[in-house]
């Protein structure tokens, strides 16, 4: 597909499960920004991350391959930028390609490809969380009191930092329109076209803690917030997998009516919080006079449980937090559009690179994605996109696919799960153990075996976990250090449990 260069504007908020907006059908979260950049683009219905918590899914977004293939396996293994990224082949081809706020990477020092990073967040001392290092008899989280303990009306070091990032993303935008009027004087003395820039804003917001700022907060905190689903605990799954999660990050032995309430009115007030600050940026960007010459996308790392069968957090398979909003939005792009085929952000790897005009094949040889492009145009390619997790509150690795209508979730030492999204679409009803779908079941473990091999991968995972474990200080030194609950901001007091 021949597609013009344009500029490019990707937007990343954090923890932002694609059931908590207007454009996604949420009954009153209010999205307004979001929902008009669905309607002037295209919106992927059935969007994944490649793992349910930040590092592993932003090393995933940044190189395009999926975590089995590259590494970066949890919290405490971030990307360093030894293998290349997106921005890395930019930038090598001459585009300015900028992040401003979370990256969630290694070290401030590394080469990560970017031409610059402003104000970026990067994981604690270079080591991140510890404790997703210990993969057998899970430690119970000390921190866990601070999902209900911080819920709340106010700010937090975390609405600063996205208020800092959406500042210094529209003077970015307005700074850059004046360079370009320059150049454009420039390139018409010389006749040589310039190169298209990338700019990654990354907010951190709706990610806890659950402190909204009062103006959105107490938009849904006078009102009757229905609870979240199966949230008594005769109705919550008791798969071991889920039982191993609630255990170690034991965030809902904290709650009681009144805290709940609080933070679901924290999460919706955030993600309106998060939704002005997109708004904020966009409109920098057409006031600059860029947009019509800008592409802009917009999705999350990864969706959060938010109280759902008791859960709160990341790091399960199911749709609130494997899946992700995934909108863009400009030239060439389809308007009003919506996309139902299962789309990962590893095909946002070949986008960005076709998006400025980079079409060489051997830049995307030997990667699994599928451009944006091609999928808004309709493609529909015989392939599983793939999530998998390897972290934090897991004794076993989990690996899930789609698979038409089906979600397959694969553990290695623990009974698989199967959901039919086209009948079951809040995953209700596990078939898993139904022996009317054994011959589903065995198709798509045999379409999971056609990507990766998940015994192996989860012996080389837990191989590099060990090895990060000992050069730690081994088990007691790691949970004696405790947990920090979320990475602080720039600048932001640290305070571990």
């Amino acid at each position: 597909m021949d597609i013009p260069a344009r500029n490019l504007l990707i937007i990343m908020s954090d923890e932002h499960s694609p059931k908590a907006l207007g454009c996604y059908g949420h009954p009153f979260v209010e999205t307004p920004h979001l929902d008009r950049l669905a309607a002037r683009g295209t919106r992927f219905s059935a969007a994944y991350c490649t793992s349910p918590v930040c590092i592993p899914a932003r090393a995933s977004f940044a190189v395009g391959k999926y975590i089995h293939q590259v590494g970066y396996w949890d919290n405490a293994d971030a990307y360093d930028g030894a293998i290349p990224s997106w921005h890395h082949k930019l930038r090598d081809l001459d585009h300015s390609v900028v992040s401003v706020g979370k990256l969630h990477f290694r070290l401030v020092d590394e080469d990560h490809g970017f031409s610059e990073e402003i104000i970026p967040m990067h994981i604690l001392e270079g080591k991140g969380d510890l404790m997703g290092l210990v993969r057998s008899d899970l430690p119970v989280r000390r921190g866990a009191y601070k999902m209900a303990g911080l819920a709340g009306p106010g700010e937090s070091q975390y609405t600063f930092y996205d208020r800092e990032i959406a500042a210094r993303a529209q003077i970015w935008l307005r700074e850059k329109a004046i360079e370009a009027l320059k150049e454009q004087v420039a390139r018409h003395e010389e006749r040589q076209p310039g190169k298209p820039w990338v700019l990654f804003v990354s907010l951190v917001c709706p990610h806890f803690p659950l402190t909204a700022p009062p103006q959105y907060y107490y938009r849904y905190y006078n009102r009757d917030l229905p609870l979240p689903k199966l949230y008594a605990p005769d109705q919550r799954p008791t798969h071991p997998y889920l039982q191993d999660y609630a255990g170690s990050f034991n965030y809902d032995d904290y709650f009681d009516e009144t805290s709940l309430k609080k933070a679901l009115a924290g999460y919706y007030g955030l993600c309106s919080f998060l939704d002005d600050n997109v708004g904020l940026v966009l409109d920098a960007l057409a006031a600059a006079g860029l947009a019509d010459d800008t592409r802009v996308v917009y999705t999350s790392d990864h969706g959060d449980n938010l109280g759902t069968r008791g859960l709160w957090g990341k790091s399960t398979m199911f749709e609130e937090t494997a899946g992700v909003p995934l909108i863009m939005a400009g030239p060439d792009i389809p308007v009003g559009k919506v996309i139902a085929t299962p789309v990962s952000h590893v095909d946002v790897y070949p986008f960005v690179l076709q998006a400025v005009g980079e079409n060489d094949p051997a830049l995307t040889e030997g990667y699994p994605g599928i451009s944006l492009f091609d999928l808004a145009a309709g493609a529909k390619p015989d392939r599983n996109v793939l999530v998998e997790y390897h972290g934090m509150g897991s004794t076993t690795g989990a690996f899930m696919i789609r698979h038409g209508k089906y979600k397959y979730v694969y553990y290695v030492a623990y009974p698989a799960q199967l959901f039919d999204l086209e009948a079951d679409p809040e995953e209700l009803d596990d078939l898993g153990a139904d022996p009317n779908f054994k011959a589903v079941l065995a198709e798509c473990h045999a379409r999971l075996l056609r990507i990766c091999d998940p015994d192996d991968v989860e012996r080389r995972a837990k191989e590099r976990q060990a090895v990060l474990l000992a050069a730690s200080g081994g088990r007691e030194a790691v949970v004696a250090r405790g947990d920090l609950g979320f990475t602080p901001a720039p600048g932001a007091a640290i305070s571990f449990d």
